[in-house]
């Protein structure tokens, strides 16, 4: 078996998260802004069938393995992975293999199910023993074995579910599928997960594993590096503490530094659409520590990030707008924050660093950092209430250079140094490749 695939392959990693988006919708994005703007991937939402209703969740809730869901058929799915490829954007799908539908009714997809009875499909006999909703997460069995929010729990140790699993995920890598995030990895064994996968047409794919660190938990996310990356929730959580209540400062080893999983095998991000609900992360809702702490995740070179894209909110259950079309970003709801331009200034200047360690690290103590990645781009953010003006010395080469957060030239001169001014709550991003402005 290849060894597992690590950092999203390719010189570009990051990901733009269109949640919800229906493909007809991402395959226009990506030709229309995530290929020009650098985005290695895009990550969709779970493409196959699932129960009827309005809110998000009824895509975590699979009644068959068709791509039949709200976000649009097979054809559709074909035709965006055709597009995005002819982008130069590779696309993860977000796969829910840990469980089936809870309660009775008719999928998307016209699929009659009942809970534990999902026709040509499985049984009760392909479920976990354990029929009572998950409790103890001090308890591995109860984790891995016991239904995640009352959902079927599919028996994942057993032959023909990981027989079928594998047969869907290689349906979708057969569609052009170029990697996989698995949803509630935690509650399936590491050893499942690796058996599926070894069944795979390309063992080596892209997997991106969501497990939630919890201090004193029986299961540890690091048992899954094994098979692929891992996302480190930690990372989404302590920028939310740092961004609000701590200092910039203390980012100066961010990362492993810090006790997260290795920088290789790490998927980080700044929010995703549980976290965003759930408050545990920033959001959408926080103004400048939002777009700042994006601006310094892109920036720096630990993990590889996803950049989350949703939809305004008030009620945490709400389906997309549109269904899930997008007829621009920024209207009807629609966040687009991978679009925001000081966001997505920010994914040329990661692809051009790729590779490049952090050099000429400078902090005031407080909440203004800079700091420049080798030879290739140099990084300011003042967050602060208060404007900042200062001589910063980089590595860069003499010369004029566009700040992609402001559209204005800076000149670098002889020594790597050059002055500036930072109104408050803004960065200041220069790299080799965007000279003038």
């Amino acid at each position: 078996m290849p060894t597992a695939q690590a950092a999203p392959p390719g010189d570009k990693d990051v990901t733009a998260v269109l949640f919800e988006w229906r493909f007809g919708s991402v395959a226009r994005e990506c030709t229309d802004r995530l290929g020009p703007a650098g985005y290695g991937y895009v990550q969709v939402s779970p493409p196959q069938e699932h129960i009827q209703g309005g809110q998000w969740w009824t895509s975590y809730q699979p009644v068959s393995y068709k791509i039949a869901g709200r976000l649009g058929d097979r054809a559709a799915f074909k035709n965006m992975v055709d597009t995005c490829h002819a982008a130069g954007v590779k696309v993860v799908a977000d796969a829910v293999i840990n469980h089936m539908a809870a309660g009775d009714g008719t999928g998307t997809g016209g699929t009659s199910y009942t809970k534990y009875a999902y026709p040509e499909l499985y049984s009760g006999a392909d479920m976990d023993d354990c029929r009572s909703h998950i409790n103890n997460y001090g308890d591995r069995g109860n984790v891995q074995n016991c239904e995640l929010v009352g959902l079927a729990d599919l028996d994942t140790g057993e032959e023909y579910v990981r027989g079928r699993i594998a047969a869907y995920l290689n349906d979708l890598l057969s569609l052009g599928v170029d990697g996989f995030r698995v949803d509630a990895a935690k509650h399936m064994p590491a050893g499942d997960l690796a058996n599926i996968k070894s069944r795979l047409s390309n063992p080596g794919v892209y997997w991106k594993q969501e497990a939630i660190h919890g201090a004193g938990e029986a299961v540890s996310p690091s048992e899954y590096l094994g098979n692929g990356d891992v996302q480190e929730f930690r990372y989404a959580r302590d920028l939310k503490r740092v961004f609000q209540n701590e200092n910039l400062a203390y980012l100066k080893n961010y990362g492993e530094g810090w006790g997260y999983m290795e920088s290789g095998k790490s998927a980080v991000f700044v929010d995703n659409h549980d976290t965003e609900r759930g408050g545990d992360t920033l959001s959408y809702r926080n103004g400048a520590d939002y777009t700042l702490a994006n601006i310094f995740m892109l920036a720096w070179p630990y993990g590889s990030p996803d950049v989350h894209s949703g939809y305004e909110y008030t009620d945490r259950d709400a389906g997309p707008p549109n269904g899930g079309t997008v007829n621009a970003c920024w209207q009807d709801g629609w966040k687009c924050q991978h679009a925001w331009p000081e966001i997505e200034s920010m994914v040329a200047l990661r692809n051009t660093a790729r590779g490049q360690s952090v050099t000429n690290w400078w902090d005031d103590g407080g909440d203004r950092i800079a700091f420049g990645r080798g030879t290739k781009a140099y990084v300011a953010i003042n967050h602060e209430s208060a404007g900042l003006t200062r001589t910063f010395q980089t590595s860069l080469p003499a010369g004029d250079y566009c700040d992609v957060q402001s559209d204005r030239t800076v000149s670098v001169n002889g020594s790597g140094q050059f002055t500036a001014t930072l109104p408050a709550q803004t960065a200041l991003a220069l790299h080799i490749n965007a000279r003038s402005c």
